[in-house]
């Protein structure tokens, strides 16, 4: 099938051409028929298959007759993370070039003013993260009561995150006859009752089983068993180095994810002091500093990214060769998509996890939901570990024997000068110097106590002036007798 088999604008045909890709993939193909119809679509396909373009290109198509008004905008799409929502406003600008809408990007990080200016003039399309969203909204600058498509993209992550109130509270501002259209990668039940609350008779559109996984991504496990409990996280940080080393020249670039803000920090100083062009990115980080980052992982200065989550969902960079998930994740659906930034439009990937014990349970859950098993590799550092062990233990050993050689130990039943067997005779002297004589302990308990020493106290030190005593006159003396 091709683009022109759709029914799309021809300016939306233009553009698609000159982005480069000559036919749809299986989810666009199914879905935009669906969207273009006006139905409720629930899509559901791995990441990397182009689930963005398969609402993009039927709503700008849709949206090429009437006019947007101040303050209402004609269709919303609610992404979980700012990165995604920029993402989904990049492909808009993409597709859209040759047709004239407006749109307008809400999400945090960025002044109210800038967001007011563009909603006043009126927009097409709004695409927003639900708090952002929801604090123009009760600012009164912003009316849902036009909305004609509302799309929820990586809707399962809006769930993971606690947005579902909000959703909630967002899909009884806009009105019943609109169009929904759900997106994402795996659909838990608690997404499902959402959208059977919200959507009426939605056209499924499933390419792939749900929470499966490219096949084109092979997918490894390192287990790490630490020498020690307290060194466990060092060790990983060892392990992480030496994995990313050992890829040698097929490692072009390697997103590792964290499972908490804090580990990222302390990740991102390992691979820094070892020699990685490293960056970060977190929720923590300023809007700034988190788009120059991304920038900079795109055009490849930033060779390895140390990521939470934030990076997982819906992020479009094609050319990621390696996904190291230096924490299991807890959940299971977000493995499938932290390895899905990696063998994205038909390219070969690899996705490394590192394993210590107590994130086996984890492991478990990962292998139930991908029903699969995930191949095991050896530590990096196991032959490391044996070699210097047998090197600390044969010196040792060398030792031993070599002491046992030279003085071998007499023989127990051997007689002493005492008539005694030597071994008996030999403890009797172990005990002998071992408990301190009669003498000793009295001269010790006859021993003048030590004083102050050198350390006397200050008020010790202080002068003490004493009064010579003044002889009385021969006259006091008559008068006191």
């Amino acid at each position: 099938m091709t683009f022109e088999a759709l029914n799309l604008d021809p300016n939306v045909l233009r553009a698609v051409q000159e982005a480069g890709y000559p036919a749809p993939t299986p989810i666009q193909a199914q879905a935009i028929p669906h969207a273009l119809a006006g139905r409720d679509v629930l899509g559901i396909a791995q990441t990397g298959t182009g689930k963005t373009a398969s609402f993009t290109l039927p709503m700008i198509t849709r949206l090429t007759k009437g006019r947007a008004r101040a303050r209402m905008p004609r269709t919303l799409i609610l992404c979980p993370t700012r990165e995604l929502a920029a993402q989904v406003a990049e492909n808009f600008d993409t597709y859209g070039k040759y047709v004239k809408l407006t749109k307008a990007l809400l999400i945090g990080g960025v002044s109210f003013g800038d967001q007011d200016k563009l909603i006043d003039r009126g927009v097409d399309v709004l695409i927003a993260t639900p708090g952002r969203l929801l604090d123009h909204f009760e600012r009164g600058k912003l009316m849902l009561s036009g909305i004609e498509i509302m799309v929820v993209d990586e809707a399962d992550r809006m769930l993971d995150m606690g947005f579902i109130p909000d959703i909630e509270r967002i899909f009884k501002l806009t009105p019943f006859t609109r169009q929904t259209l759900f997106f994402s990668a795996t659909m838990p039940p608690e997404i499902t009752r959402l959208t059977e609350q919200f959507l009426h008779n939605p056209a499924r559109v499933e390419v792939a089983p749900a929470s499966s996984t490219a096949t084109t991504v092979t997918q490894r496990v390192c287990r790490v068993k630490p020498t020690r409990k307290e060194d466990a996280d060092r060790e990983k940080r060892d392990v992480l180095r030496a994995l990313l080393r050992a890829e040698g020249e097929t490692l072009k670039n390697a997103i590792v994810f964290c499972n908490r803000k804090r580990d990222i920090s302390v990740v991102f100083k390992s691979l820094d002091k070892a020699g990685f062009n490293v960056g970060a990115l977190h929720g923590d980080l300023d809007q700034s500093v988190r788009t120059a980052t991304l920038d900079g992982f795109r055009d490849g200065s930033i060779r390895v990214l140390v990521a939470s989550d934030v990076a997982a969902r819906g992020l479009d960079i094609p050319s990621v060769s390696h996904v190291v998930n230096f924490d299991v994740p807890i959940h299971s659906e977000d493995y499938v998509h932290r390895i899905g930034r990696t063998g994205r439009a038909g390219r070969e990937g690899k996705a490394l996890t590192i394993c210590l014990p107590h994130e086996e349970k984890y492991l478990e859950k990962i292998e139930k939901l991908i029903e699969k098993s995930i191949e095991a590799v050896a530590s990096p550092l196991a032959e490391r570990a044996v070699e210097a062990a047998e090197a600390a233990h044969a010196p040792a050993e060398a030792k031993a024997k070599a002491g046992r050689r030279d003085a071998p130990p007499p023989r127990r039943d051997a007689p002493s000068k005492s008539g005694e067997p030597q071994g008996r005779a030999a403890r009797k002297a172990d005990d002998a110097r071992q408990q301190p004589s009669r003498d000793h302990r009295r001269r010790d308990r006859d021993a003048p106590v030590v004083g102050l020493g050198d350390h006397v106290p200050a008020f010790l030190l202080r002068e003490v002036v004493i009064r010579k005593a003044v002889k009385p006159s021969d006259d006091e003396a008559d008068e006191a007798a």
